[in-house]
């Protein structure tokens, strides 16, 4: 009989009374906990943190019962324990700074309630207050774990002015964590982003923050061997429903849900995912589909950076503490959300910072992000473009250009003028986008000893080149110069893949070659896909 799923689970104490399956993340929690304490971690939506923070809330009230049969069972001290203040913004209004500030206030006065203390101030005063009872009446240091710090910012980022009131709550709030340090024996603290210009923890600038340190890279999410060891009899149930072997499908599963990475070094699977996974038994979408990705996608549209999601790219270690809500940096706001990741860390040539290549984690955020991104510039809904889709993919398998060209036609035809780009790279990267869309995975200008190739991909037993060119309206040139009706561009990107024979990169894989030329002339497209003879 299969454990049950903790699809949902946030407490540990039902989690483990009540038989869930829960894989054991104590000794990652132990090294955290008795390393230092004040703390903050970052992760994205729905990756365990509340869980995590509860299973620390248990461990510091020595539940010993509820840690039988894991790692730290024998490595605790169970006799002794702490007061624990556990606050989660999840569920604390926010919608104005006044419902905040009288929803935070009750939450204190319903904890001081549980410990029989009762509190003579409010806001910020009754917050020390509480820290301060619980210290005295049980002669040991408090515990303060603070689950979805940044809520009330996160809720709000399109309505700055509210941000700010919300911002002066809440940096009242957390700066007496500072001033109460001697009554204090551990702080955690974790949301999705962290804000460095909101000045929210200008009055607690002695945290630690532990998101992208190796040490606890797999301390939420699930790493190859935890799926594996934990997940074995729910797999090969999948690999019967799936009529795979059992390592095919754990080869499918790693494709969709792993490649999460904080350290470019341990990759963990999204947990919320993977647990959906083998609940339903189908592969899909399934924790993208649980949030709105729509702020996502208007931020990516208003910069007009689809290309961070087709090429990996480099930031520095300082660019990770640069998020300002007034100028949104639309690629540190992805990365902190999940939809990009740590793919490789590595020392600038220089042995001056850190380098971070950030990139799409796995195929379930591809799939998702990009057909909603082109749902949202083609102003269509996205049951239509998983249709186009599906029509795309069978032209392109098939090498039916001209019904390609027609569906390619169609894309371009919804995207209202105004948001049409003005250059080569804006087509470039539309086609990327909807490549990337129908499941293939296009590599962008591909550097050969000739040139550069402006888009590769393998499909199957098929190998497709592509050259894209554009100009402005008819009669003008392209960027080499060249005539600019379609048919002629198109005469120019065929013979420009044949002259530089970017094709001999892929000659001796034994695969059908497919040269594919696009041509923009202002709303004007067309393409055509030639078989390379003699392959």
């Amino acid at each position: 009989m299969l454990q049950k799923l903790p699809i949902g689970i946030q407490s540990f104490a039902d989690l483990r009374s009540k038989d869930y399956l829960y894989v054991d993340k104590t000794q990652v929690i132990h090294r955290l906990i008795t390393s230092g304490k004040p703390f903050f971690l970052s992760r994205p939506r729905r990756f365990g943190k509340s869980l995590l923070v509860s299973t620390m809330e248990e461990i510091f009230k020595g539940n010993k019962a509820l840690f039988k049969g894991l790692w730290i069972e024998n490595n605790w001290d169970w006799t002794v324990s702490h007061p624990v203040i556990r606050l989660d913004f999840g569920g604390i209004n926010n919608n104005t700074a006044e419902g905040l500030r009288e929803d935070l206030d009750a939450t204190i006065c319903a904890i001081a309630r549980q410990h029989n203390i009762t509190l003579t101030r409010k806001g910020g005063g009754g917050f020390r207050e509480l820290i301060e009872n619980l210290h005295y009446a049980k002669d040991q240091q408090v515990v303060v774990l603070i689950d979805e710090y940044d809520k009330p910012i996160i809720d709000n980022l399109t309505d700055i002015k509210r941000v700010e009131a919300n911002r002066t709550i809440l940096h009242d709030f957390y700066q007496i964590l500072k001033a109460a340090d001697e009554h204090l024996h551990f702080i955690f603290l974790t949301g999705v982003s962290k804000f460095s210009k909101v000045s929210i923890f200008s009055g607690l600038n002695n945290l630690r923050d532990i998101t992208l340190d190796a040490r606890f890279a797999t301390i939420c999410g699930y790493t190859q061997a935890e799926l594996e060891s934990y997940f074995d009899p729910h797999i090969e149930q999948m690999s019967q429903k799936e009529e795979l072997t059992k390592q095919q499908t754990i080869e499918k599963i790693k494709y969709w849900y792993d490649g999460y990475s904080w350290d470019g070094v341990n990759f963990v699977y999204n947990s919320f995912s993977t647990l959906l996974l083998f609940d339903i038994q189908e592969f899909k979408d399934h924790w993208f589909s649980t949030g709105s990705p729509t702020f996502i996608v208007n931020i990516l549209k208003e910069h007009n950076d689809v290309q961070s999601l087709m090429v990996p790219f480099q930031m520095e270690a300082t660019d990770f503490d640069s998020f300002d809500i007034q100028t949104i940096n639309p690629r540190i706001l992805m990365f902190q959300t999940g939809y990009l990741t740590v793919k490789k860390k590595e020392q600038d040539p220089f042995g001056v910072t850190m380098l971070y290549t950030l990139g799409v984690p796995n195929e379930e955020v591809n799939q998702a992000l990009t057909r909603h991104l082109l749902a949202n510039y083609a102003e269509i809904s996205l049951p239509e473009v998983n249709e186009g889709c599906r029509q795309m993919m069978r032209q392109l398998v098939s090498g039916d250009s001209q019904q390609f060209e027609r569906s390619l036609q169609a894309m371009f035809a919804r995207i209202p003028y105004q948001l049409w780009g003005n250059d080569e790279k804006y087509y470039h990267s539309m086609l990327l986008l909807w490549l990337n869309a129908l499941g293939f995975k296009p590599e962008a200008e591909v550097c050969t000893d000739k040139g550069r190739i402006d888009a590769v991909w393998t499909w199957q037993e098929r190998v497709v080149i592509a050259e894209v060119k554009y100009a402005a309206s008819d009669g003008d040139k392209d960027i080499a110069g060249n005539a600019s009706t379609t048919a002629q561009l198109l005469d120019t990107a065929l013979a420009q893949i044949r002259k530089v024979r970017y094709y001999e990169r892929y000659a001796g894989e034994n695969k059908r070659i497919a040269l594919l030329g696009v041509a923009f002339v202002g709303k004007e497209i067309a393409c055509r896909m030639e078989e390379l003879s003699n392959n």
